[in-house]
């Protein structure tokens, strides 16, 4: 009879344990999410499931080109390309990305750039002042993009992204299994 009552107390702690840790792991370090539309073509598509990582940036802060997940001010967490960093001046002229006045290269954008049939940009040519309301990222903050430019809702017209509105960065499509990849 003791045997019994300890062995049942052991599958028990063991549940219990498991149960936290899964909680701790899901909550806390890894998050798994749904890519929802097409705003990150074609680096993701609609309904890709990736992993977040919730703690990356715990220990470090974001950098330019990092994919991340945040939330945006209608409440649904959004996932978007980091394009300008605290104090960066941004603009894009010609299809083509200027930071602080230097030109940055893009190869992610490459491919759908090559897609467009109509003659148009891929993304249309702005300043930080045409979209926002100063001329630089504000300490703090981050200026997103989609990849998919003409079809994405991003910093061009939700604004700047808080740090504290950062939920963590995403790298890992683990869904449908045929695409399982590392996105850059």
């Amino acid at each position: 009879m003791v045997k019994k009552k300890n062995e049942l107390w052991e599958w028990t702690k063991a549940l219990v344990i498991a149960l936290v840790l899964v909680f701790v792991i899901r909550y806390f370090l890894f998050t798994p999410i749904v890519v929802d539309g097409l705003s990150m073509v074609p680096t993701l598509k609609s309904e890709d499931r990736m992993i977040v990582n919730n703690f990356s940036y715990a220990i470090g802060d974001p950098k330019r080109f990092d994919i991340i997940v945040f939330e945006a001010p209608e409440g649904k967490d959004y996932i978007k390309r980091v394009i300008g960093l605290p104090g960066d001046e941004v603009s894009y002229k010609n299809d083509v990305l200027y930071i602080n006045g230097k030109v940055y290269d893009e190869p992610y954008l490459a491919d759908l750039k090559k897609q467009l049939t109509d003659g148009g940009l891929l993304t249309e040519p702005f300043t930080l002042s045409d979209v926002t309301d100063s001329k630089t990222v504000p300490e703090g903050h981050l200026f997103v993009l989609g990849d998919n430019r003409r079809y994405s809702k991003d910093s061009r017209h939700i604004g700047y992204i808080p740090y504290e509105k950062v939920l963590g960065s995403t790298k890992l499509v683990y869904w449908p299994v045929k695409e399982f990849r590392l996105v850059k």
